[in-house]
């Protein structure tokens, strides 16, 4: 079966490997020098309406402290550096999200950003997949939110440390 790409062309994205890295292994808590620490280097998911995808995830990721660091004609990056991203959106007319099972995990800083984080994605189109909340099965501290985004994919906020 032949796949269908974006009528839209692809647009180069520069990246900055050792940075990104860097950057990855200090949202994730992981000392650089710890093998396999960086395990990925990025996310891509495809979205069907970048301007809708955009939005969305402009609300909950800046809840959370990230930005878009890259903004093409078919492609939008987040991440904390600009043209360092960490999750890419693609435009592609086919876009399904992944079934039962997958979701993308955000790290928050804080309990209030995983509340910003749910309300600013409802507001933009989002779908409640669980509030705001202590989740005692995952662990004592574990505090998250849940969304399905408007093409699909879900996601989380969370924090998983004792309130200070």
């Amino acid at each position: 079966m032949k796949s269908r790409q974006s009528p839209i062309p692809r647009q180069p994205i520069k990246r900055n490997s050792d940075a990104l890295s860097t950057t990855a292994s200090r949202l994730c808590s992981k000392p650089t020098s710890t093998p396999g620490a960086d395990m990925l280097h990025h996310i891509s998911i495809g979205v069907r309406d970048l301007r809708a995808a955009g939005a969305f995830y402009d609300g909950t990721l800046g809840a959370l402290g990230y930005r878009r660091v890259f903004d093409g004609e078919a492609s939008i990056g987040y991440g904390l550096v600009d043209g360092q991203d960490i999750l890419l959106l693609n435009l592609c007319v086919d876009a399904a999200a992944p079934g039962d099972g997958f979701h993308l995990a955000f790290s928050a800083p804080s309990r209030a950003s995983v509340d910003a984080f749910h309300r600013n994605g409802l507001a933009a189109g989002g779908r409640d997949n669980g509030a705001p909340g202590l989740r005692p099965d995952y662990g004592d501290a574990y505090y998250a939110a849940f969304l399905v985004d408007p093409d699909g994919h879900r996601i989380e906020a969370v924090i998983n440390r004792i309130a200070a």
